[in-house]
């Protein structure tokens, strides 16, 4: 149990996805832009990284690699992940147009979100149970929330500010980013 507390908080905390590792930058820069918006982003991430966790171990260990074919696991994840994406799509289409609208072209981009295939693969690579990769998956996508949503409320609270006209858009959120991966690693003490 103590093993998959310190997973729990390393995923989330210490090497979290964005601010550690730098997967996932697209969504985190790109719908960080309201609170609302990068909320609903982090609840699609944190169900499609931890059943892709799930479903990727399963398929990984019952059969990839009992027919030996372990090299197909980049390949297989891909469509494994684009399938639940599609998913998520229609289940936000169908019960919050309003998520689905806001989030626009990133809900798709969560297909090619280099931190959904990150992890499936360190799941495959720390050769991780079933268990243990759900748990990896559910608080790394839990870092990934936790992080935009407090860029978003930076951001939020940065469009009152009088910022010079040099540092507006990107570099502010770029400078504010970097202040909080430095932040985060201050986690590191933890374990």
């Amino acid at each position: 149990m103590s093993s998959l507390l310190k997973i729990a908080l390393a995923a989330a905390l210490v090497n979290n996805v964005v601010l550690s590792q730098f997967l996932g930058l697209c969504p985190f820069l790109g719908v960080s832009k309201k609170t609302k918006t990068a909320a609903g982003m982090g609840m699609a991430v944190i169900f499609v990284i931890t059943i892709s966790s799930a479903l990727t171990s399963l398929v990984y260990n019952y059969i990839l690699a009992p027919l030996d074919v372990t090299y197909l696991n980049t390949i297989v994840f891909i469509l494994l992940i684009a399938a639940l994406v599609q998913f998520v799509e229609m289940a936000l289409k169908k019960f919050s147009p309003a998520l689905y609208q806001a989030l626009g072209v990133y809900l798709p981009l969560i297909t090619t979100n280099c931190a959904v295939l990150g992890i499936a693969l360190t799941n495959v690579q720390k050769e991780y149970g079933f268990l243990t990769s759900i748990v990896n998956g559910l608080f790394t996508a839990i870092g990934f929330t936790i992080a935009i949503v407090i860029l978003a409320g930076i951001r939020e609270k940065m469009e009152y500010n009088n910022i010079p006209k040099a540092f507006k858009g990107t570099p502010i959120v770029l400078i504010t980013a970097g202040l909080m991966a430095i932040a985060f690693s201050g986690f590191a003490g933890l374990l």
